[in-house]
Formats: C-alpha cells, sequence, structure tokens
C-alpha cells in the first residue's frame, strides 16, 4: 500500500491496486469546511489524471464519514469551491466513486455520498439531512438527488422530518446501494469497487435518474397531503415549506434548474432571521453545558442507584428517566396506596410506549424491574443521589431533609425538584448544605428536554459537575441557575401570567390573550395553559379569599379542563370553546375594583405578555442568576415551549432592538407603574447601542 500523501493533510490518499482510497480527516466530524472541500478536489483529480487509478472510494476517517457542513462558515464569504460546485465535479467524475459509510453521514456529508456513484455502508452508520433543525434547507443538492433515489414522500420525510435513519432503512429504500461489515468497510468498499470496474458497471449519476419522481409529476396531491399531515408540528417554520416545494421542483424541472431553485430557497433561509435564531440555539445549547468556574475535569460523584420521594407525577416522571437510562431506582412514598398507583402510572407509560413500538416488550420490563419502591425513607441509605419530588411545601421539605440528613450516606447528593422555593433554606436543614443542589424537572418529566439545575449557595462544584453530567446521561439539556423565587423560568413566566390577568380585566378577552401568544409561536397561552394544568393548584376555599376571578372560578368547581370547565368551557373530548360564565366572572370583578375596560391591539397584548418577560430575563442576568442570556434562551425553548425560530425571549429581544424594548416598557411604566420600570442592564444595553449577545 503506498501513501502518496501525508496523514495531517483534510484528505489523504492511499492506493490499493488500482483502487484510490481518500480518506476525509477534518477534526472529529469531518465538517465539510474550505480546506476539507478543496482537499476533497485536489484528491479527486489527482485520481482522475493517475492512469494506474481505475476506481474511487471515499470514507470518512475517525467517528464517520462526515457530519455535514462547517456551520460557523455561513454567511461568510466563501472561499475556494462551494459544496454544489464540489458535488457535481464528484458526480461528473469519469471514474467511478463509492461512498464508504461509517458512523454519521448527515446534511451535507449525506449530500456528499448522493453525489458519488454509489453508497456502502456498514449497518450501524446513520444518514439524514438535518438542515431543517438549523432554519435552512439541504444546498448542495440533497433537495434534488434524494427524491431520485427514494422518491418524493420518502424524501420528504427525511428532509421535512430532519431526523436521521439507520443504514438498514437507508439499503431498504435503495439509498445505500450494499451493506458491509462492521468491522470490514474499507476492504469490502475497495472490493466493491474492484466490482464495479470488473463488471463494466455504469457511473449511475443520481442527476439522471426520472423513475422515482415520477409519482410527483402525476400525483401532485401528495405534496398538499403532506403538508396538511404536518401543519401542526411545522407551524411558524419557513424552512420545512421551503424543502416542500423544492421537492416538487424536483419532480417537475430539469436536475440544473431543480438545482437553482434549491440554491435560491437555501440563500433566503440562511440569510434570515429564523435561520439565524435556529444556529444560535445549536450553539447556545452546547455553551449551556459550560460552567465558567466549574471547569469541564472537575472529578463527577459516580452514581449508581438514584432515590426519588414521592410517586405522583412528577416522581414518576423523574424516576423513568434514570430507569431508561439503566439506573436502578428506589422510590418512596407514605401511603401504599400512592405507591401502586405511581408504580401503576409508570408501568403504564412503558406499555403504551411499546404498544406504540417504540419500547419492545422486554425492555418495559427491564426497566420496571430496575424499580424498586419502599414506604420507608430509611431504605435510601445506599443511594448516590436522592431527589425529593414531594408537594411544592416549604415545611414538608425542610422536614424531608432534616430526615435525610441523618439517613443518606456520606457523598450523597440530596437534591429538591422544587419549582420556586429557597434551596439555600431546604440545605440549612442538613449538616452537609455543599452536598445539596435543586435538580427541577419540567413536566411531563419523562418527556420535557430542560432540567433546571439549581445551585446554592454552598453547593460543591463536583456536585454541580455531577447533577450537570447524570442530567446529560438522561437525556436532559441542563441549564445552571441561581437561587431566586421561581428561578430562571417560573420567575420569568410569572411577569407574563400577571400582565395576562391584567389584561382580561381591562376588557380583553382570555381567548384573545390566548390567541396572540399562540400566533407569536408558542404552544398554548396562558389561560390555556391554566386550563390544562388546573386552576386549583395551590388554591384552597378555606385559604383563598382574595376574589380574583381564578378564585371565583375554583369556587363554580371550573378548575379547568379536568373539571371540563375554567377559562373555558369543554367537551367531552376537552375541546376548548369561549365561556359565557367566565366573560360575566372577568367583568364582575372588574366592576369590583374599578377597572375601566377597553379594547387593546393584538400589539399591544404582545408587548405587555412578552416584554417585562425580557426584562426580567434582564433583572436575572444582572444578579448573576443565569451566567449568560443564552442559558435564559435555553430554558424558555426547551421548558415552555419557545418557538425556537424565535431564538428565545432574550435573543428576540435584539432581533426587535432594545432600544424598541426599552421605549415600550417606558410607556408601560408611565402607565401602569413600577411592574415595567426596565431593568438597570437592559437600559444600558440600549444606551451603548449593544444587545445581549455582546454579553
Amino acid at each position: 500500500m503506498a501513501q502518496d500523501t501525508p496523514a495531517q493533510t483534510p484528505v489523504s490518499t492511499a492506493r490499493e491496486g488500482a483502487v484510490a482510497v481518500l480518506t476525509l480527516q477534518s477534526g472529529p466530524v469531518n465538517a465539510l469546511g474550505t480546506a476539507l472541500r478543496q482537499g476533497i478536489l485536489a484528491a479527486l483529480e489527482a485520481a482522475e489524471a493517475d492512469p494506474a487509478v481505475r476506481a474511487i472510494v471515499l470514507i470518512g476517517g475517525g467517528r464517520m464519514f462526515s457530519a455535514g457542513a462547517d456551520i460557523t462558515e455561513f454567511g461568510k464569504p466563501q472561499s475556494g469551491i462551494g459544496l454544489p460546485d464540489l458535488l457535481n465535479r464528484i458526480e461528473a467524475a469519469g471514474k467511478p466513486v463509492v461512498a464508504a459509510i461509517h458512523g454519521n453521514a448527515l446534511g451535507g456529508g449525506l449530500e456528499t455520498a448522493l453525489a458519488c456513484h454509489y453508497r456502502v455502508a456498514v449497518p450501524s452508520a446513520k444518514v439524514g439531512l438535518p438542515e431543517v433543525k438549523l432554519g435552512i434547507l439541504p444546498g448542495a443538492g440533497g433537495t434534488q438527488r434524494l427524491p431520485r433515489v427514494v422518491g418524493p414522500r420518502k424524501a420528504l420525510e427525511v428532509i421535512v422530518g430532519g431526523s436521521p435513519i439507520g443504514a438498514k432503512a437507508a439499503a431498504a429504500m435503495g439509498l445505500i446501494d450494499e451493506l458491509a461489515p462492521e468491522d470490514g468497510l474499507r476492504a469490502h468498499a475497495i472490493a466493491f469497487a474492484e466490482r464495479v470496474v470488473a463488471e463494466g458497471r455504469p457511473l449511475l449519476k443520481i442527476r439522471d435518474r426520472d423513475d422515482k419522481i415520477a409519482e410527483g409529476r402525476e400525483n401532485p396531491g401528495l405534496f398538499s397531503a403532506f403538508r396538511e399531515e404536518n401543519a401542526r408540528k411545522t407551524r411558524g417554520f419557513e424552512a420545512p415549506e421551503a424543502c416542500i416545494a423544492c421537492v416538487e421542483a424536483a419532480c417537475r424541472l430539469p436536475f440544473d434548474e431543480g438545482l437553482a431553485f434549491e440554491r435560491t430557497e437555501f440563500q433566503k433561509l440562511v440569510s434570515g432571521t429564523q435561520s439565524a435564531a435556529q444556529r444560535y440555539v445549536f450553539f447556545a445549547e452546547r455553551q449551556a453545558a459550560k460552567i465558567p468556574d466549574v471547569p469541564d475535569d472537575t472529578p463527577a460523584r459516580p452514581i449508581a442507584r438514584v432515590g426519588v420521594i414521592g410517586a405522583g407525577t412528577m416522581g414518576g416522571g423523574i424516576s423513568m428517566n434514570f430507569l431508561n437510562a439503566g439506573i436502578p431506582v428506589t422510590i418512596v412514598e407514605t401511603k401504599r396506596e400512592a405507591l401502586d398507583r405511581g408504580l401503576k402510572t409508570i408501568r403504564t407509560n412503558y406499555e403504551n410506549t411499546a404498544k406504540k413500538g417504540r419500547l419492545r416488550p422486554e425492555d418495559v420490563e427491564t426497566r420496571m424491574g430496575l424499580l424498586s419502591d419502599t414506604l420507608e425513607l430509611e431504605k435510601l441509605a445506599e443511594c448516590d443521589l436522592i431527589i425529593e419530588a414531594v408537594f411544592e411545601d416549604m415545611g414538608i421539605k425542610k422536614e424531608i431533609f432534616s430526615k435525610l440528613d441523618t439517613i443518606a450516606k456520606p457523598g450523597a447528593i440530596l437534591a429538591s425538584n422544587t419549582s420556586y422555593l429557597d434551596v439555600d433554606a431546604i440545605a440549612a436543614m442538613t449538616s452537609r448544605p455543599a452536598d445539596v443542589i435543586g435538580m427541577h424537572f419540567f413536566s411531563p418529566a419523562n418527556v420535557m428536554r430542560l432540567l433546571e439545575v439549581v445551585r446554592g449557595e454552598k453547593t460543591a462544584k463536583d456536585v454541580i459537575a455531577t447533577a450537570m453530567q447524570i442530567g446529560r446521561k438522561v437525556g436532559k439539556i441542563p441549564v445552571l441557575v441561581g437561587v431566586c423565587h421561581g428561578f430562571v423560568g417560573n420567575r420569568m413566566l410569572a411577569q407574563r401570567q400577571r400582565e395576562a390577568n391584567r389584561l382580561i380585566l381591562e376588557g380583553v378577552t382570555p381567548w384573545d390573550v390566548d390567541r396572540v401568544v399562540y400566533e407569536f409561536g408558542l404552544p398554548m397561552g396562558p389561560f390555556t395553559m391554566s386550563d390544562l394544568a388546573g386552576l386549583d393548584i395551590g388554591w384552597s376555599a378555606e385559604t383563598n379569599k382574595s376574589e380574583s376571578v381564578r378564585d371565583l372560578l375554583c369556587e363554580q368547581d371550573r378548575r379547568g379542563q379536568k373539571t371540563g370547565a375554567g377559562f373555558y368551557d369543554y367537551d367531552a373530548k376537552r375541546k376548548a370553546t369561549p365561556s359565557k360564565v367566565t366573560e360575566e366572572i372577568i367583568a364582575r370583578v372588574a366592576e369590583r375594583q374599578g377597572v375601566t375596560r377597553r379594547d387593546a391591539t393584538d400589539q399591544e397584548i404582545l408587548e405587555r405578555t412578552l416584554y417585562p418577560m425580557v426584562n426580567e430575563g434582564a433583572k436575572i442576568l444582572e444578579e448573576g442568576k443565569a451566567i449568560r442570556a443564552s442559558d435564559i434562551d435555553i430554558v424558555w425553548i426547551n421548558g415552555y415551549g419557545w418557538p425556537v425560530y424565535r431564538g428565545g425571549p432574550m435573543f428576540w429581544a435584539d432581533t426587535i432592538g432594545l432600544p424598541k424594548v426599552l421605549e415600550r416598557l417606558r410607556a408601560y411604566q408611565a402607565e401602569y407603574g413600577d411592574e415595567f420600570k426596565p431593568s438597570a442592564l437592559l437600559e444600558r444595553l440600549a444606551a451603548e447601542g449593544k444587545g445581549f449577545k455582546d454579553l
């Protein structure tokens, strides 16, 4: 074997008989940046010019074939050959080019493989076009080549869905020509290339294929049907529609015209606000893992067994996260009935998942087998991490932590799932406050991705490192926050709820507030959310005497969806309709409070519900309760459904311009009082012409 180029270059070339093996070796994921693109071009041209080379194999070095384009190059002037031109050049090669895929071939990586004449892969490989998740579309021929291989319907599922598919499924679609042994990809690809030459097989250019896309011409209704099926998932996003339009173009236009259409659509998206927001979120999620005073190499405490106190909705959901990750859990309740109910719910959740084909029946039993139950707190003595998930009552939580202090082994981490309360006050009930931390999961805890990790005043750095690490292990996006009422997410949410409740007294209907917030892109408005959660959370007839709208609704047993009525009326299928009863109650409360009623524009509703959240986020940053503005955005995207294409409340405020946000807050302060008083940080950034991104 002759090594023709040094290994440290972006592409190394080796000859195996008459086959040139071009190995991509550009960092851990072989991102297709300028240097790698130029390297591929040079290596390809050298192999073509070498008369001893009869075929070419393109293979990834390291962990994968290629994870796609270098995102950091987006929006910058192009240097060297662009990816679309490079792929056209590969496809036009005069010698057969075989892509050999292991690990991932995603985005531009799969587009590169599609430009090759043949594709082989190991069974564990994954391929996909996830660009839609960054607010863009495959811009190097992916929307034009993929439908020609797998047909328009499957191409839409892959491109608009954005999720990777396994090599076996890809082979069944015809996307992969042959599967290779897991430990013999290189040798298999070389042998495949030699067979192609020996058998005189043609250079199969996907651009020339027409059989699969005929379906899109003969049945154009499949595109409108796909739009309708996915309308809920794609609501508000620009990229999915552009992807669909490009696949349509692949079916009706000649290849080169389709490529030009794809390029135009790509450029529109990549220069737009939505893509900027989605790329920002991509990096912000990774940034959230970095804590300035807790280095990446901080040793984490081993977590071999977890204890969960409380088998209710939260405790059960939290337990499932650990069971899913193969970590044994001991769950504690005070009464057998509550414990049995919790265990039944966990099993039912798993069985429902198995019915949908997302779990095997044996997986259900494996996970349930990792779960122990007890009525004795003392049984948690050997747990490495104990998470309290009981009712949001400071007295109860203090009592539990006082007991845990005498039960838990030395070095065990004691965590509270509190969503509002003072973690330092809870930690003070123990002789080991350094071992106490907040781990605020979001409901449903087995589904929601956010985990607010609440750092107490005395929490040890290795405890923080462990909480962040275990959070990622159980599939969460952990964000470190400081101790304050409601932490980051609920503290900001309180601002929105306050203004929403004030707006309905002033004359705006709950359904109009909900409509504006929903149309902005959030999954539901504040009153729909209240009805879903239950209006009686934290309410009792004995203690609540304020005669607010919520109090009066609860007194009439209008406690939300569970009672068939709350702010809205609900039918048997929980379909909501505006309620005359609610309107009458609101009018009565407004009259009693002397509120002058009037209409408000959609813009005012939007500003009054969302700008105070931005202002509160600025205060959180001022106080050091969040490390970065981007951490706040990650909390809101993953815990509260803030639309990812708006980048989170702080990013969104930057896109509006902080001077405009400041000006509107001052106007509302003059009209409604100091609840709208702008934060000092917001004022300073606006005065300096900066944004939260500049912090």
